[in-house]
């Protein structure tokens, strides 16, 4: 999205979404990406337009009651965009593709190189917090252990 705007408004948009996207409440976070993105559209069209592509699923982490270091792992994309990158390294070199099995193998092996930058998630250790809500989401039945129910 930022992009689609210039350098100074484009701070001043990130900094009002970190904080919308850091808001306990979801909903009150989406109406107000809402609000922005309309705030954005009469002279930045393409900017609002980014912003609201995929914006309910932006809040689903808070919906699930997951807050701190791993909602803001999880509502980023720098990670896939990380390996996407590096995965375009990896292939940038090969001048004659050969079909889509090629391509396959390809890819894989690009992600296979990013896998080796891969570090432990921030806020890992709140994990049991989503697994436990997204069971629950899923009206997944849960054994004293811990596993699901046959």
């Amino acid at each position: 999205m930022r992009d689609h705007l210039p350098q100074e408004l484009g701070q001043r948009v990130d900094s009002r979404l970190r904080l919308l996207f850091a808001n306990p409440d979801p909903e009150k976070g989406l109406d107000a990406a809402k609000s922005l993105a309309g705030e954005l559209r009469a002279d930045h069209p393409d900017a609002a337009a980014s912003l609201l592509e995929g914006l309910p699923d932006m809040f689903g982490v808070r919906r699930l009651g997951v807050g701190g270091n791993l909602a803001e792992m999880l509502t980023c994309t720098n990670a896939i965009e990380s390996m996407i990158s590096v995965a375009r390294t990896t292939m940038r070199n090969v001048k004659h593709w050969q079909g889509g099995e090629m391509k396959k193998r390809w890819v894989a092996a690009g992600m296979l190189e990013a896998q080796r930058s891969f570090r432990r998630i921030r806020g890992y250790k709140q994990m049991p917090v989503l697994v436990a809500a997204l069971r629950r989401h899923a009206k997944v039945p849960v054994t004293p252990t811990g596993y699901a129910a046959a």
